[in-house]
């Protein structure tokens, strides 16, 4: 009888993640939800300071792992493209502020990563994993007055960043 109970407890506990991590109010044309975390080096950074500002945010499941590789050096591939474009790039994941510095070094990453450790803002923009403990691949394009004008749910890592600068330029009339 307590095995039963366990299983209907855990399967109780599956179905509540889902239902949480699918109920996100954040949406296109809405404003992004503000939040305040650490980068790689520590550093601290708030959303709400960079309005005036187009903004990425990139969530991502794990560091260094083949997937999350191939993003995150796809964008720093193309990030001469993203300053000039005055684009803001802020990668995410749940992983701790030294596996993001590790990872950052290790593939000349010049932008922020920042970490969620918490899971709260993967939570709150609705990218949290159901089940696992991670982000699930999304992307965020916030104008400047800090409204979501673009949601990315299917994420292909190497052409993602020539997606985005082709809906920037688009955003932006050019």
């Amino acid at each position: 009888m307590e095995g039963i109970y366990y299983s209907i407890l855990l399967l109780m506990t599956v179905i509540s993640g889902i239902l949480i991590a699918g109920n996100s109010q954040v949406v296109t044309g809405k404003a992004a939800p503000d939040f305040t975390l650490k980068d790689q080096q520590n550093k601290e950074y708030t959303l709400s300071d960079y309005h005036g500002q187009w903004i990425l945010i990139y969530f991502y499941p794990k560091d260094d792992t083949p997937g999350c590789t191939a993003e995150a050096c796809a964008f720093r591939d193309r990030y001469e493209a993203f300053q000039t474009a005055e684009l803001k790039v802020f990668g995410i994941s749940i992983d701790h502020l030294e596996s993001h510095r590790q990872f950052a070094e290790k593939y000349n990453l010049p932008f922020s990563i920042l970490a969620d450790t918490t899971g709260e803002v993967t939570r709150v923009y609705g990218v949290k994993h159901p089940v696992l403990n991670m982000a699930k691949r999304q992307s965020f394009l916030i104008d400047p007055e800090g409204i979501i004008r673009k949601i990315y749910k299917n994420v292909t890592p190497a052409h993602h960043p020539e997606e985005i600068i082709s809906d920037l330029k688009q955003f932006r009339g050019e």
